[in-house]
């Protein structure tokens, strides 16, 4: 049977994932505590707008696909103080709350160690700098797309993929909030309508195409494998795929609306929880 192997939630956009045991669906569509804060360029601290919604383009903040040096960082964030600890080789660079004075120590905590990697240059590039810690520390905003999504992929395919690269590959490379075993790889691009997980029912979405991100080590920061050009290469994909997205199913607000009506951000809709060990039902 297909089950549920490890979850994840990001807390800061394109920093350290958090391995947790469940995970909160909400309504909308997104992972609670997922991507609730981001590092922005000057330029770019206030959200753009796509199909009515907020829309934080990565490019214009910090994230791996240009800043791969981040993996190398270990991130903590505690809710319940909202407050954020980085390290990096073990020492603590910044540990402060969200207050003014704990977003600036935090931002320059970041700023110096980007600066001096590899890719810190981008940073001297016109608009950049200063960086904004931006995000209250509790609402979900900062995913890659406008409308947030669940984003889901198998053991099997990232499993596929290591072989043809020759090396193991750790799941955290592509930063899903869910990894599931027990199914082939692949299978999951095939899936069209509800799945169920735990207590969540979620509605088919897109594949994911994936960007110069899964080539860094979750670890180092490296970019150390070609996952790229290996799934359009030897797997013969027409695009980078590897996973894909889901939006959550949930009661329709109407009671004269069709059963089963997508109704994200629905604030009557109950939130969902999936946790390690649930059973994956696929169509």
């Amino acid at each position: 049977m297909p089950h549920v192997v490890a979850l994840y939630r990001h807390p800061i956009k394109g920093f350290t994932p958090e391995s947790v045991g469940s995970l909160t669906v909400q309504a909308d569509g997104r992972v609670a505590g997922d991507r609730v804060l981001a590092f922005r360029f000057a330029d770019a601290a206030t959200p753009e707008e796509r199909d009515g919604l907020e829309h934080w383009p990565k490019a214009k903040g910090l994230a791996l696909q240009d800043f791969p040096a981040l993996a190398a960082l270990r991130t903590h964030y505690d809710d319940a103080r909202a407050r954020v600890r980085i390290e990096h080789d073990g020492a603590v660079l910044a540990e402060a709350g969200l207050d003014g004075d704990g977003r600036a120590e935090l931002t320059d905590a970041v700023t110096a160690f980007v600066r001096a990697t590899r890719e810190g240059r981008r940073l001297e590039r016109p608009g950049r700098l200063p960086l904004v810690l931006v995000g209250d520390g509790e609402t979900s905003r900062f995913q890659d797309r406008a409308r947030g999504y669940v984003s889901l992929h198998s053991r099997g395919s990232a499993e596929a993929l290591g072989e043809a690269v020759g090396t193991g590959i750790d799941d955290r490379r592509f930063r899903s909030n869910i990894v599931i075993d027990g199914v082939d790889a692949w299978a999951e691009l095939d899936w069209d309508g509800e799945v169920r997980i735990g207590d969540v029912t979620l509605t088919t979405e897109g594949p994911i195409v994936r960007c110069l991100a899964t080539h860094a080590n979750p670890d180092t920061g490296e970019r150390d494998v070609k996952v790229l050009t290996t799934l359009t290469g030897a797997l013969g994909q027409d695009e980078p795929t590897l996973g894909r997205l889901f939006l959550p199913v949930t009661p329709p607000s109407d009671e004269n609306a069709p059963a089963g009506v997508i109704r994200v951000g629905d604030e009557n809709a109950p939130a969902g929880v999936i946790r390690v060990g649930d059973e994956v039902h696929v169509p």
